[in-house]
């Protein structure tokens, strides 16, 4: 069982060499690292990746993760079947701060061929730095989002109109 600081990290071929530098920032900032591979440029596919995250959080090993393929956007959908994962494609700041403090993002998205070294630090650092509010809002909608990924399907719209 890992320390409940542990970052599980994965990537494709397009993502190796930012998800090493990320790797290195992690564990400079004290966390220990589960590095899930890719371990080189070879050519591999992404849902492989995404589910060895998504697997170290399932069981344990890692309390949250960070996925990096070209755009980030094939990891997102990837990562986001697996259960308990809660994944976003972040570019900006104020995205990868959000995403975990009303929606408890648990994995990181970044494209490697859309954000640079230093863009990427600020990303990582956003995230690490952000915790769920508990607004009741925000627990009410991630309560929501909890009961579709253990039913996996889509339940009846309520009759009420939309809450704010």
């Amino acid at each position: 069982m890992a320390a409940p600081d542990a970052i599980a990290i994965g990537s494709d071929h397009a993502g190796f060499e930012l998800k090493q530098l990320v790797g290195q920032w992690l564990a400079a900032a004290g966390h220990e690292v589960v590095d899930v591979g890719t371990h080189s440029t070879e050519s591999v596919d992404y849902p492989d990746f995404a589910a060895a995250v998504g697997q170290a959080i399932q069981d344990g090993r890692a309390a949250r993760g960070v996925l990096v393929c070209g755009s980030g956007a094939g990891a997102c959908i990837a990562a986001n079947k697996l259960r308990g994962i809660r994944a976003a494609v972040c570019h900006d700041t104020y995205t990868a701060r959000q995403a975990v403090e009303h929606d408890d993002m648990n994995v990181l998205c970044l494209g490697a061929r859309i954000v640079g070294v230093a863009v990427a630090e600020e990303l990582v650092a956003a995230w690490l730095g952000a915790r769920f509010s508990n607004d009741e809002r925000h627990a009410r909608r991630l309560g929501k989002v909890l009961e579709l990924d253990a039913a996996r399907q889509v339940p009846p719209l309520p009759l009420e109109g939309p809450r704010r």
